[in-house]
This record gives C-alpha cells, sequence and structure tokens, in this order.
C-alpha cells in the first residue's frame, strides 16, 4: 500500500481579493472549487513569524511566543529580528504532534520560520556564515549534508532570490524544486514548503499593480507542479493544503515612531564614528517596528506620556498597553509595553535621525539583524549611491493589522473534500491545525 503523503504550501501574500483573478489562478481555482476553501483571519499580528508559529501549534502569540518577525531582548538589550531556532516557539508544533502519534512518521520543511533544530527528519533553512572576508550562503539542513546534496542536483540556494533588492520568482523556483526532489527521493509523510515571490511584489508596488497578474500566474504555475506530483503518485495518496499567512493593502506613507520618541526626549543616541545608534540602555522609550506594528519599550513610568504621544500622531490608529494586549492575545513577556497600530494605508519605519549623513552603518545595507525593525526598503536599490535607499515612500504594500476586508485576510483551502464539514466559518490560523489532524 502506498504511503499516504500530505503537502502544505505557503503562499505568502494570497489573499481572498486575489483569488478572485481566476484567469491567473487556474490550478489554485480549479483546487479552490474541487476541495475545501475558506477566508482565513491570520490573527495578530499578522506578520510572518507569528502567523506560521500560530498555523502551527494552533495557538495564538501570548502562547506561543512569537510576536512578530521580531522583539527586542531584555537580557541582551538589543533587537532580535528573523531568530530561526525552534526552541523559540513555545509548545508542541505538528512535527513534534505526528512523532508523538507515530514516532516513525518522515516531516520535511523547506525554509519555513524557527525550523531549525527541529524535531523533524529533513529541514532546510537558510543561514548564511558572516566571516572576515564577505558572506557564505549556505542552508541550514537535516540531516547534516542533506543542503550539499540537494544543491548538487538542483543548484544552488541563492540569498539574493530570498531577500533583496534582487528577491523575486528564484526564490520560489528553487524552494519548489527542493521540494519535488524531497518528496520524489525520500517520500515523507508531510512536507511543508514556503514559497514567498508574491509577498516580495505586494512590498514593492502594492497588491493592485497593473504587474501583479504575471506574479500570480507564477505562483500558479509553481502549485501546478506540486498538483502534477499528486496526480503522478495517485491523487487519492495525496493530500494538498494552501496556506497564506496574510492579505497585503496599499499604502502610501510610513509612520517614524522613534524619531517621534526622540522628538519628546525619550529616545537617546550616541554618537560613534560620526554615526548614530540608538542607547537601548539609556532611552526611556524605543520602537521595534514591524510593518503596520511596532513594539514600544518603556520604564513604567513612561507609559503613559507615551501612550498620549503616540496616542495623538497622526497615522497612529490604536495604541495597546498590556491591558488591551491581551484582548488580542499577544500579552507575552516578549511584546512592547504598549503596541501601536497605523491606520490602513501607513506602516512604520524604524528610522530615529534626523541627518542621513549620521545615518548608522546597517541603515543602506541589507542587514535583517542589526536595525531596530524590519525594513521594506531592503527590497530596492538606490543606483546613485550603490546602496538601500532612505526612501519609505518607495514601500507601496504592507500588512500586519487585524483583518476587516478580504485584501487583508489569508486563505486556506485543501484537496480534500470531506474536510469541508469541519471547518468551521469563519475561519482563524489558531484551527488550522485542527484541519491537519483530520488528514494525518
Amino acid at each position: 500500500m502506498k504511503k499516504k503523503i500530505v503537502i502544505v504550501l505557503n503562499v505568502v501574500g494570497l489573499s481572498p481579493a486575489l483569488m478572485r483573478d481566476e484567469k491567473s489562478l487556474p490550478h489554485l481555482t480549479a483546487l479552490k472549487k474541487a476541495g475545501t476553501y475558506r477566508a482565513m483571519s491570520p490573527g495578530f499580528p499578522a506578520v510572518t513569524s507569528s502567523v506560521q508559529a500560530t498555523l502551527l501549534t494552533g495557538k495564538p502569540p501570548a502562547d506561543h511566543g512569537i510576536v512578530g518577525n521580531g522583539y527586542f531582548d531584555r537580557l541582551t538589550m538589543k533587537p532580535e529580528f528573523w531568530r530561526q531556532e525552534n526552541g523559540l516557539v513555545n509548545g508542541p508544533r505538528i512535527w513534534d504532534i505526528m512523532r508523538e502519534r507515530n514516532p516513525s512518521a518522515k516531516v520535511a520543511v523547506v525554509c519555513w520560520q524557527n525550523s531549525k533544530y527541529i524535531n523533524a527528519d529533513i529541514a532546510i533553512s537558510p543561514s548564511p556564515l558572516h566571516t572576515d572576508s564577505g558572506m557564505v550562503e549556505w542552508c541550514y539542513s537535516k540531516p547534516a549534508g542533506f543542503y550539499e546534496t540537494l544543491s548538487s542536483k538542483i543548484g544552488p540556494f541563492r540569498l539574493m532570490d530570498y531577500w533583496g533588492p534582487m528577491a523575486g520568482e528564484g526564490s520560489s523556483r528553487w524552494i519548489t524544486k527542493a521540494s519535488l526532489e524531497i518528496l520524489r527521493s525520500m517520500q515523507p509523510e508531510m512536507l511543508l514548503a514556503y514559497l514567498p515571490h508574491l509577498d516580495y511584489f505586494s512590498q514593492r508596488f502594492g497588491p493592485n499593480a497593473p504587474g501583479i497578474t504575471e506574479q500570480l500566474r507564477l505562483i500558479d504555475g509553481f502549485v501546478g507542479e506540486f498538483i502534477n506530483f499528486r496526480n503522478e503518485y495517485g491523487p487519492k495518496d495525496v493530500t494538498i493544503f494552501i496556506v497564506s499567512e496574510y492579505g497585503l493593502v496599499p499604502v502610501n506613507n510610513a509612520v517614524l515612531p522613534n524619531l517621534i520618541l526622540r522628538e519628546n526626549g525619550l529616545l537617546k543616541v550616541r554618537d560613534i564614528g560620526g554615526k548614530e545608534y540608538i542607547d537601548f540602555e539609556l532611552s526611556d522609550a524605543f520602537a521595534v517596528v514591524d510593518h503596520q506594528i511596532t513594539h514600544i519599550y518603556c520604564s513604567e513610568k513612561t507609559i503613559p506620556a507615551v501612550k498620549k504621544i503616540l496616542g495623538t500622531t497622526d497615522g497612529i490608529t490604536s495604541v495597546l498597553d498590556r491591558s488591551a494586549q491581551r484582548a488580542l492575545q499577544i500579552n507575552h513577556p516578549r511584546s512592547g509595553d504598549i503596541i501601536a497600530l497605523t491606520v490602513p494605508d501607513q506602516w512604520f519605519a524604524y528610522y530615529y535621525w534626523n541627518d542621513n549623513a549620521k545615518a548608522p552603518f546597517y541603515a543602506r545595507t541589507v542587514d535583517i539583524h542589526n536595525k531596530p525593525g524590519y525594513d521594506p526598503c531592503e527590497l530596492f536599490f538606490d543606483p546613485s549611491t550603490k546602496s538601500i535607499p532612505l526612501n519609505p515612500g518607495l514601500v507601496k504594500g504592507s500588512h500586519g493589522l487585524p483583518a476587516e476586508k478580504d485584501e487583508q485576510y489569508a486563505v486556506m483551502m485543501c484537496s480534500d473534500k470531506a474536510i469541508d464539514d469541519y471547518a468551521p466559518q469563519p475561519f482563524n490560523a489558531t484551527q488550522f491545525l485542527a484541519m491537519l489532524y483530520r488528514v494525518v
């Protein structure tokens, strides 16, 4: 008897609004009509690391602890963005649960967040080495040496396709090739793959830009390759899930909370080599930004002042103290003492300086770890300076707010029509794990 296989494809940025373009999405549309489909609330915050942890634990950030793509570590006194260690996620995820139910179950995880050192048989996670002579492109993998074997067959993983000014379809194409090679050669009971390029386009140009149709055709083609595998292997023996993390909305401006806090005397800087850096030790308040939300870390005595300042700032719609955070299920020790939300057509940029000549060393580079926040300007290139531009106005799409309209919702669909009776309406990302239970 053939082994049953479950494939979970994370198509980032796919929303119910984009699903209406059926002409550009023939494979996804056919899957939607033949199987189970739900518009899915991504929960809060609607950002990659948080939603992925929610999908795979069935818990909100208040429980699993991934309060954003980054947070401020109060012990080391520095921002921590895009940390990949499995141990940061509290509670079991799907591969842990499968191992408990069936110790011999084989799970493969390709490029999902927090997947280093996971309790799975096969894993690939981008993990470049930064040396004195430059960066060595590499991926962490299980088993050890598996990435090297895989790259000798399909070519090396290119980090420039995965993030930065050249990020695009090449990332989704490589991940698709890697995943299909794993499916055909290793036949895991479950494979989870992350397909990101639709998200890059939507941040650069906006989710309604004319070129979105070509990006949809590309992602539909990659999904079609997995459907072809299902047809070859046996449709009754392969179940395909499509999930996304959030939908994006058009934006036209950025709010600069760190600069606002500095102007009000709460954020302090140090001048080092003619460049300014946030003094996390002596600042009374500072922001760690993440798309349309920002975590504000401050002392208890300054909370009233910060709430008043941000509450009257143009572009900010909500300011949440610890009590208000409970309602959105993000009340966790890693969260900021205050969380602020933008209006839907704006986003938060991390900038805190008044003079670009004093911008820190990392400002004009692709540097996802040192910046006190997520920086979508890294998707652009300034030919005049041959560096990352310091122009938040370039960014045309963002996300992160609680979903209220089709553009902000994610999607969940499954090739198995039988789970339709068990998928609630409305559907929340915390309920996705139960759908996996139905088929594994």
